[in-house]
């Protein structure tokens, strides 16, 4: 026994003495910015920022921030800050420096580039680890950051039609759409193959009624007349393939997706569920 409250007590010291060194790390870290100016660390972190060391910019950043809270520095500062946190992947710290700047700042001169950074923070989220190293289909997957990136980007060309940003929000927004679009007919494909021919017909009408120009528009129409025809409902499925055949003569005049989609060895992607 009294070995045990030996190595009981070895284990709390050890455990506090660590603790003391981490503490004293960061009274240490502290000490190196304590003697300096607002020059000084608006050169150090553009410094880090130009150099891509995302890492010590937000270390920079963040005693500026704290140490030097007002003047003309600190919208600038709080805007670094955000796009630094975004670089190193930090996603939710991202998203609370742009949303603190936009209610700190909403007449500054930058606040769309706030609101362009919020977006382009979702924009990015949609791209899993995996996804990062093995090409996939990103559509088959849930879409809550392409529709929050989505609702984002739509919300700063609202505020901001003549923003320098704008050309490219309505490339991104075009591309979202596209991506939703395709996410909807992945879901009516899979209530098809599950012979839930109502949901499916209802999920095509879904895509009809929301997302008009998109590729993905004509194989739902396709997708639709079928299941109205397994259903029995005649008078819908003729009136379907009518729209088809008028609009799109010789087929859907678009690939249904980009060639650069890929889905690698699909039926280990199906065999997990990664698409569901």
């Amino acid at each position: 026994m009294p070995s045990f409250f030996h190595k009981l007590a070895f284990i709390l010291c050890l455990s506090l003495f660590i603790q003391a060194c981490s503490l004293f790390s960061k009274d240490g870290d502290d000490d190196v910015y304590a003697s300096w100016t607002v020059e000084e660390f608006i050169t150090a972190s553009k410094e880090e920022l130009e150099e891509e060391n995302f890492k010590k910019a937000i270390k920079v950043l963040e005693q500026l921030d704290s140490r030097y809270p007002f003047g003309a520095h600190a919208a600038q500062t709080q805007l670094d800050l955000t796009y630094a946190y975004y670089r190193n992947g930090d996603s939710e710290a991202a998203l609370a420096s742009a949303d603190r700047f936009i209610k700190t700042h909403p007449r500054h001169p930058d606040v769309d580039y706030a609101y362009y950074l919020k977006a382009l923070i979702n924009f990015n989220r949609e791209l899993g680890f995996v996804d990062r190293f093995v090409p996939s289909d990103t559509t088959q997957r849930d879409t809550v950051f392409t529709q929050r990136s989505y609702l984002n980007f739509e919300e700063l060309l609202r505020r901001f039609p003549d923003s320098e940003y704008a050309p490219d929000v309505k490339q991104r927004l075009i591309y979202l759409k596209n991506s939703l679009a395709r996410h909807e007919l992945h879901i009516a494909r899979f209530y098809m193959d599950r012979e839930a021919y109502v949901a499916a017909a209802n999920r095509t009408n879904y895509i009809l009624e929301h997302y008009q120009g998109t590729p993905v528009v004509p194989y739902a129409l396709e997708i639709q007349a079928k299941a109205y025809k397994i259903l029995g409902l005649q008078e819908l499925a003729d009136e379907s393939a009518e729209i088809y055949t008028y609009n799109y003569p010789e087929g859907p005049p678009y690939p249904e997706a980009d060639k650069s989609d890929v889905v690698v060895v699909p039926f280990i992607w199906s065999l997990f569920a990664f698409d569901r």
